[in-house]
């Protein structure tokens, strides 16, 4: 099982905090997982097709290349602004 959490307006614009995806134990890219995710509603697909998407596996910023595997946590945030 992959946890994956939504941070910030991300989580606003899609109503959900966390969404559980089962992987079987195989190993997934970022890029499977978002198309998976996409595939759910129209809204997931238009805020989750963003170029400026931020995500990270394990508290840690990864590409969307990135590999995810069975247990790992998986965040996708917009991204920070500050001032």
């Amino acid at each position: 099982m992959i946890k994956i959490l939504f941070f910030a307006a991300l989580r606003e614009r899609l109503d959900c905090e966390q969404y559980l995806l089962s992987c079987d134990g195989t190993m997934l890219q970022v890029t499977d997982i978002l198309q998976q995710l996409q595939s759910r509603c129209h809204s997931w697909q238009q805020e989750l097709s963003r170029s400026d998407l931020l995500c990270a596996v394990n508290q840690q910023l990864v590409p969307l290349s990135a590999n995810v595997q069975d247990g790992d946590e998986l965040a996708f945030f917009p991204p920070v602004t500050g001032g």
